[in-house]
């Protein structure tokens, strides 16, 4: 099956916290490095780390630059070439318009999250993904906040393996990809 180009995007604002509340979550060195490798692996065109907040973008930068010009190029330069899919960007509007200039207005936002009900189920959502270039968006924190859904958004599937349902984004992101591309699926690069 081959896939339109796809792009992921991780999202630290506008998210909610524990109680509900929308906040900015903070970036981790863990999101920045295993989500550009996951990107990476299945050929994906661009992942969006989107955070407003200046000192986060920084950490990020300094963490990029160290494993792409400083000694981490060196030592590791797989990291190097996985990053280089990795763009910041300090809005999911901004993510969204980057991803449309890439690929056009047919580029579709697929929302994710684990406590969203319904939405499309993975034979859908290759369907989709055969059609048009998909950005899989992702929420930290406790999901995406309820201003990011819209109706012209659709929403996959969450993970369902059992009762517990705490996944890290980084490895939920792994599952559906994973589940929407599979070992039988190529996805195309830009063109």
């Amino acid at each position: 099956m081959i896939f339109k180009p796809m792009a992921i995007a991780l999202v630290h604002y506008p998210v909610l916290d524990r109680r509900g509340d929308v906040v900015t979550s903070a970036v981790t060195n863990l999101d920045i490095h295993d989500l550009a490798r996951l990107a990476t692996t299945y050929n994906l065109s661009r992942y969006y780390l989107v955070t407003p907040a200046e000192e986060q973008q920084l950490l990020a930068s300094r963490i990029i630059d160290h494993w792409q010009k400083g000694a981490g190029a060196r030592y590791n330069p797989d990291r190097c070439q996985a990053l280089d899919c990795l763009q910041v960007v300090n809005s999911f509007d901004k993510a969204l318009a980057d991803w449309h200039s890439l690929v056009g207005p047919e580029g579709v936002a697929v929302l994710t999250g684990a406590s969203h009900q319904g939405g499309l189920d993975y034979p859908q959502a290759r369907l989709l993904a055969t059609e048009q270039p998909v950005m899989l968006v992702f929420g930290t924190g406790h999901g995406l906040a309820p201003q990011i859904y819209a109706p012209d958004r659709p929403c996959l599937q969450p993970v369902r393996a059992g009762q517990y349902n705490h996944l890290s984004v980084r490895t939920a992101a792994a599952i559906m990809l994973d589940r929407l591309v599979g070992e039988d699926g190529s996805v195309s690069p830009l063109s």
